[in-house]
């Protein structure tokens, strides 16, 4: 299946408000506790969400028989990236963090090839390797930098492999809950693990400054209100591969947010990632239907 022109237009949005979302999120956690950073952020777009479902009139009741399904879904797509992704994003710059954080796809892939036996295009495999030799380049002007923070290394990668992981679940799980509704249900059920970690492993807490608010506000309504809900239908809809290289833009975007809001520099490195970035996005929304064509019209 391929994406439609709703589709589409949801998929840059998606991809410049995720994008831009890295610094915010930097900022956010700069002078915060990470963990209670996000906890804040989630309850804020849990109710967000709600009251938004509410009003389109959309139900949140799941059968008794789904929340099995539910709960095996919010653990690698919700708790496993939300918890090893923001401390993360403490430890390491935001648009390295994004870099990290989107070899998403890649881990897709592997757990599609070694648990699903997933057979792969040619075009796939091409969008790929535009994306891995992408993130390397925009890596490889940061490795001093990564070896100095070995474990925000780990974490984030940890949390794109949870993440790939969920992706293939997302797709391949037969379920009557409305997306709305298992989106919502995913977000509750990360609560009480957040919450535990923040109480657990962190101290410091206070009420946030202005700043944080605003972080923390265009977390809730735009990222988990918005963002969450239009990902997990696309991650529904459309093959894992398509679905997850379709946003591999988003570390470039959150790169180059990151350099207006935060005062970095872009390098050779970063340019060439975003075409290779394009490349890997053409390869799955573009190609195959231009393929199509023009073997019609030769036909």
């Amino acid at each position: 299946m391929s994406l439609d022109r709703r589709g589409v237009f949801l998929l840059v949005v998606l991809t410049f408000a995720w994008g831009i979302n890295w610094p915010v999120m930097k900022v956010g956690v700069a002078h915060f506790p990470p963990l209670g950073f996000r906890l804040l952020c989630m309850a804020g777009g849990l109710l967000a969400l709600g009251l938004a479902l509410r009003l389109r009139g959309d139900s949140l009741a799941v059968p008794r028989r789904e929340w099995g399904t539910v709960f095996r879904l919010a653990l690698p797509n919700m708790v496993v990236w939300h918890l090893f992704a923001i401390v993360a994003v403490k430890m390491l710059s935001s648009g390295r963090a994004a870099i990290l954080g989107y070899t998403m796809p890649i881990w897709a892939v592997v757990w599609g090839l070694v648990f699903f036996r997933e057979r792969i295009s040619g075009w796939a495999w091409f969008g790929i390797g535009c994306a891995l030799t992408g993130t390397v380049l925009l890596l490889s002007g940061e490795i001093s930098a990564l070896t100095g923070s070995p474990a925000g290394t780990l974490l984030m990668l940890l949390a794109a492999a949870g993440w790939g992981f969920g992706t293939q679940l997302m797709k391949r799980t037969q379920t009557s809950v409305p997306i709305g509704a298992m989106t919502f249900w995913m977000l509750a059920i990360t609560l009480p693990f957040l919450l535990a970690g923040s109480l657990l492993l962190e101290d410091g807490w206070r009420l946030p400054t202005a700043i944080e608010w605003g972080a923390i506000a265009y977390n809730a309504v735009v990222v988990f209100a918005f963002c969450h809900l239009v990902w997990f239908g696309l991650a529904r809809s459309l093959p894992p591969v398509v679905s997850s290289l379709s946003i591999m833009f988003i570390p470039v975007v959150g790169v180059f947010s990151g350099m207006w809001l935060l005062g970095e520099q872009p390098h050779w490195q970063d340019y060439a990632a975003i075409v290779l970035m394009f490349l890997a996005l053409s390869s799955v929304m573009l190609a195959p239907l231009l393929w199509r064509r023009l073997r019609g019209f030769a036909g």
